[in-house]
């Protein structure tokens, strides 16, 4: 707590700020949310503040989400609109709330404001992903990166670069991105893309190493986000690790958390059907969660691939007209929708091999 008290002769703004960031970057989600609210009443609009916003979805509790998206509308009006930081903010959460325009506007306004935030930026990325913009969105994020190639967003961004390249049927660029952009380490947006690109019939990226994700499952806090470990069962679907993941599904049903209980373990225990061939019981798995999937975390982009899973098990199960009414909205709203179609697409066993 050096900081903290050499903060606090700085001022009490100061000293509250110190605070939240070693709240925050203790994962003390929940804390930091509760005191950001007590901050921005003293401080409005502080931009510093904003950059600890994501604690509010951090805390996996719709109740904080809503909270923290209140705030951010309140903030951004103090602000006002030649605020780029606080118009950057809201165009995330309209994203993340389907109000795909609005925040598609808010982004272009912050960049217009100062091209290289890296908040805009990554609210366009998700916008263009919800109206299905294929290469233009690629074409943009390539743009915004070729400024600074080293950018703090340049993983991540070229993961969503990469999904649009798979929304046009671009998938060697796809896969190309995956190998060039992101690091061994990126076990969970890795295996996101692979998963996305296995359940349309393509050839996977560069794979994930099973025994690094048993060691991250295994390691202190390799279970402490559901979300992370959502992610980390996707990579071992990836690699059809059936038996981890049948594994992975018992410990979730018996954790304390009901989050990994009634929605994680449902999950995990889906691709572990689905990775040993049986389409069916997946299917009713995931038809069995309904809304309830939103508490696996993360946001819609990343959420979507759930349904993607679903939609893959009940045409593998001869359902074809229920798998096109789950991805009519897509389908019928995305400029780009060649990996829906290739979803919705029946396929043999041997493209299933091919696949792998």
């Amino acid at each position: 707590m050096i900081a903290h008290r050499d903060a606090r002769t700085a001022g009490e703004r100061e000293a509250s700020l110190v605070y939240g960031v070693f709240l925050h970057t203790h994962r003390h989600y929940r804390l930091t949310a509760d005191h950001l609210m007590e901050h921005f009443s003293r401080w409005p609009a502080d931009e510093q503040a904003g950059l600890m916003l994501g604690a509010f979805s951090s805390c996996e509790d719709a109740a904080y989400r809503g909270h923290g998206e209140v705030l951010i509308e309140q903030q951004a009006a103090v602000a006002g609109p030649d605020s780029w930081p606080w118009t950057s903010w809201p165009a995330s959460t309209r994203a993340e709330q389907g109000r795909v325009r609005e925040a598609y506007e808010l982004a272009e306004h912050a960049l217009g404001l100062y091209p290289r935030s890296g908040v805009a930026a990554h609210a366009l990325a998700h916008a263009d992903h919800e109206l299905g913009a294929g290469r233009a969105g690629g074409g943009f994020l390539d743009e915004w990166l070729l400024a600074d190639p080293q950018a703090v967003q340049a993983r991540h961004l070229n993961w969503h670069a990469a999904l649009h390249s798979i929304a046009c049927g671009d998938f060697p660029d796809a896969r190309r991105r995956a190998d060039t952009a992101l690091a061994r380490t990126d076990v969970g947006m890795r295996a996101a893309m692979n998963w996305r690109l296995l359940l349309a019939g393509q050839t996977p990226a560069g794979r994930s190493d099973p025994g690094q994700v048993r060691e991250l499952l295994a390691a202190p806090g390799g279970m402490a986000e559901i979300f992370h470990t959502f992610n980390l069962a996707l990579a071992l679907a990836v690699e059809a690790a059936t038996d981890d993941l049948h594994l992975l599904a018992r410990r979730a049903a018996t954790d304390a958390r009901p989050d990994f209980r009634v929605v994680l373990a449902p999950v995990v225990q889906a691709l572990a059907e689905a990775t040993a061939g049986r389409p069916r019981t997946a299917a009713a798995l995931l038809s069995g969660l309904g809304e309830k999937a939103e508490r696996i975390g993360g946001v819609r982009v990343e959420r979507e691939i759930i349904q993607d899973t679903l939609t893959r098990a009940l045409i593998d199960t001869g359902e074809p007209a229920r798998a096109a009414e789950l991805l009519h909205h897509r389908t019928t709203t995305r400029h780009h929708h060649t990996y829906e179609d290739l979803l919705l697409a029946a396929r043999t066993p041997a493209d299933v091999a091919a696949g792998r």
